[in-house]
């Protein structure tokens, strides 16, 4: 079923503030509680509102380092080596790419030590990764929702 304005202001305001109750959606988006309960259901059970997290600051969560790892893995093993990968400590994101590199990973470890881990022992220890390339992240910045 096709999105429409009203399914695109409540995906909106709760991307601002997942924590807003039915009621306060329903005054923001300017609907009946019952029709913003109806609608935050829908999204839900179709699958466009996957869940609901918190989000927060890595060097505060004490993972300062962040890194992006691109791979290059064996044809074929893209879809177990996902499993695999995503059970690595500190892969917080894991997509397939096109381009020169099959994979990449957005890393958070506490330290470089913990790093060169993730890349010398576990990634290079498993024979459907080829190579890697590590790209550190000197700064980030969120777009506000």
């Amino acid at each position: 079923m096709p999105l429409d304005a009203t399914d695109h202001a409540i995906v909106a305001a709760l991307r601002a503030d997942g924590r807003m109750s039915v009621n306060e959606l329903a005054q923001q988006v300017n609907v009946s509680r019952a029709t913003a309960y109806s609608r935050l259901e829908r999204l839900r059970s179709t699958g466009v509102i996957t869940g609901f997290t918190a989000v927060v600051d890595p060097q505060k969560l004490g993972l300062p380092v962040t890194a992006l790892i691109l791979l290059n893995v064996d044809q074929h093993s893209w879809r177990a080596i996902s499993a695999e990968l995503s059970r690595v400590p500190g892969v917080e994101y894991l997509a397939l790419t096109s381009g020169e590199f099959d994979m990449v990973l957005i890393v958070r470890v506490p330290d470089i030590h913990s790093l060169r881990d993730v890349v010398l022992v576990k990634l290079t220890g498993m024979p459907q990764i080829r190579n890697t390339r590590t790209i550190f992240v000197l700064d980030e910045h969120r777009p506000e929702p």
